[in-house]
């Protein structure tokens, strides 16, 4: 069984660059596999690997400067979500760039999962999803607004088009495991919406926490790793991810005339070009052959 944890944590860091050997060299040591990100304005990212190994790589992470109070999601699984791992360096640890955005100096209000409900059925609040459209395509919230995103750095622009549509309403936000909010409520706040909320934890933590039987959740969260999407209980989804375009798709959509292994499905095969394809079908040519190299 593989432990997984979702992390971020928004700090001051002066030399993230001065951080990334000793973190890298640690998971390595301790068989954590998965990806993190570090930036000046703090850390994010998932991994995943045995108990040991991941409290190990927890404990180094809250040494690190502002980083005593980290909070992470927790989950598991019967195979490894990730193949490697990966520590890098980012100008953000999400990107949205608005260079006066500043969580750490004010966010909207924080609101628990077993509140979240009546929050958003009030004929006042107007519900946001700040993911992008891929991820809210196969799940989302009851009533909530799709701002059709390509990526989150499209928000700002989004907001500022459809900001009319708001005038007296209050704001409820919400994404994944809670760090675009910490942004999107900081930018809203700034642009002078006055009554601004997010779902702490996220819709892990919302899934984690509430029952089917109360739930506003419809469909399937997408996650960052090999799960692909999860449901209630955290429980693994039936979505795979086609590599051609890194978009979810479920087992039947295999079937389809546009699915080609590793190459293409019904989201990509208008967009991505021949060159593309022809790039990808080397690229799963390779991977065969290395499969099988391993198993002779």
């Amino acid at each position: 069984m593989f432990r997984i944890a979702a992390l971020y944590h928004f700090t001051r860091f002066a030399d993230p660059a001065a951080l990334k050997p000793a973190l890298l060299d640690l998971c390595l040591s301790a068989h954590v596999t998965g990806s993190l990100l570090l930036a000046h304005e703090g850390i994010n990212g998932t991994i995943a690997g045995p108990v040991e190994g991941i409290e190990t790589v927890l404990a180094h992470i809250r040494s690190l400067p502002g980083c005593a109070d980290l909070e992470w999601k927790e989950a598991s699984s019967d195979h490894p979500p990730f193949g490697k791992m990966k520590v890098r360096l980012k100008k953000e640890i999400v990107t949205m760039g608005q260079p006066d955005v500043d969580p750490k100096a004010r966010v909207g209000h924080y609101v628990d999962p077993e509140d979240w409900n009546d929050l958003i059925r009030a004929e006042d609040v107007a519900v946001i999803d700040t993911r992008n459209d891929y991820e809210v395509a196969i799940g989302t919230f009851e009533g909530a607004i799709d701002p059709e995103t390509e990526s989150f750095r499209d928000f700002p622009a989004w907001w500022e088009a459809n900001k009319e549509r708001f005038h007296n309403k209050r704001v409820a936000m919400f994404c994944t495991g809670g760090i675009r909010c910490e942004k999107s409520t900081n930018y809203l706040l700034s642009q002078g919406v006055e009554d601004v909320y997010h779902l702490k934890g996220g819709i892990l933590r919302y899934l984690e926490e509430t029952p089917v039987e109360d739930s506003s959740w419809q469909g399937e969260c997408f996650v960052f790793d090999n799960r692909v999407s999860v449901g209630h209980g955290l429980v693994e989804g039936p979505h795979e991810l086609c590599h051609g375009c890194r978009h979810p798709i479920l087992p039947e959509d295999r079937s389809r005339p546009e699915f080609e292994l590793g190459v293409s499905c019904h989201n990509c095969i208008d967009v991505t070009s021949e060159a593309d394809k022809t790039r990808f079908r080397e690229r799963q040519k390779q991977m065969r052959l290395a499969q099988a190299r391993a198993e002779g």
